[in-house]
């Protein structure tokens, strides 16, 4: 066989994948290049899995002095004294605030966000998707800071007339039981970091839709489904683990937000009855920690306020891994 420059003929034939192999230095050059990118990802991966882990160990060594110390129950009790000879603390109220806002963030965010990711993909015309697109992404490059004043002195006034609606209409209803609160509610707030989170879900599963398969779709509308027929039976079950990551997302935003939740939120005084009520006042975990950043004078307080961002830090990474473990069964199922 004959050669040239030492490199047979052989050898310049294309692949499989239609092109030449490398040779000699090419070959060299690229097998560095591929080894040290690999590397990189492995080493980067790595770090962020040790970032995690470090936190956790942090969170967790930090915590269980002032756990082990504490004379009420840590998980349901309201008190929150964690001065003193004899420490007493739970996060009831905060664990109930924070989930109970967040839910109602993400039962507004999730539908109206889809809605306007279906509407930009598969129903405004062509001129009109980049420009209401770009409008709704800037939502996001708004501050909380901005959410949070807007809300208190502009959006609450709009809202406070709904919450009187349902409590007039459905106070019957212990989530919908009347209150005295005239500041900001957990309803409020749900509704508010609705507003905060709706970017990310619309963006997300914008991306996704407009990824489903062009087959699939004129698949559909050729065996005569109507558009949105076509919407449920292609788009829909394409972009669905797009969906729940872009909500899991935004879930794990709800429950950290922090500086717009407390600017808005009513913070209960000391004995005041306990009520499931969503228009009654109360603090999430972020802005606990936020609020009283200046009572970190001794072990025995700080441990009691990083037990709490410990149970935040928990709760968030079991919203992630279901999340994952929903999308990894989708993937399983539709494979």
């Amino acid at each position: 066989m004959s050669t040239v420059t030492g490199v047979s003929a052989a050898d310049e034939l294309p692949g499989p994948d239609g092109r030449k192999p490398l040779t000699g230095d090419r070959a060299s050059t690229g097998r560095l290049g591929d080894r040290l990118f690999g590397g990189a990802a492995t080493l980067s991966g790595v770090i962020v899995i040790a970032m995690v882990s470090l936190i956790a160990v942090f969170l967790v060594a930090q915590a269980l002095p002032a756990l082990t110390n504490n004379s009420e129950n840590f998980l349901t009790s309201r008190v929150w004294a964690p001065g003193g000879a004899q420490p007493a603390f739970g996060i009831l109220e905060f664990l109930w605030t924070t989930v109970a806002a967040s839910t109602i963030a993400m039962a507004l965010a999730v539908p109206v966000g889809v809605a306007v990711a279906l509407f930009l993909t598969q129903y405004a015309p062509i001129w009109m998707r980049r420009p209401a697109a770009s409008l709704v992404d800037l939502l996001a490059a708004v501050p909380s800071i901005v959410y949070g004043l807007w809300g208190l002195l502009t959006f609450r006034a709009f809202v406070k007339p709904v919450e009187q609606f349902l409590q007039d209409n459905v106070g019957w209803f212990p989530l919908f039981a009347p209150t005295r609160i005239t500041g900001g509610t957990i309803f409020f707030i749900g509704i508010v970091l609705a507003i905060m989170v709706l970017p990310i879900v619309t963006a997300l599963s914008r991306e996704v839709f407009d990824q489903t398969p062009t087959a699939h779709k004129e698949g559909a509308l050729a065996l005569g489904a109507t558009q949105w027929e076509m919407i449920r039976t292609a788009v829909l079950p394409f972009g669905k683990p797009g969906v729940i990551s872009a909500s899991m997302l935004a879930l794990g935003r709800a429950l950290g937000e922090t500086i717009a939740v407390t600017f808005l939120v009513s913070a209960l005084s000391d004995g005041t009855d306990w009520t499931w009520s969503l228009f009654n006042g109360g603090e999430t975990f972020a802005s606990k920690i936020a609020n009283n950043a200046a009572e970190f004078s001794n072990p025995s307080k700080t441990g009691a306020y990083i037990a709490a961002g410990l149970v935040l830090f928990v709760l968030t990474f079991i919203v992630n891994s279901i999340a994952r473990i929903v999308i990894e069964r989708r993937k399983a199922f539709t494979e």
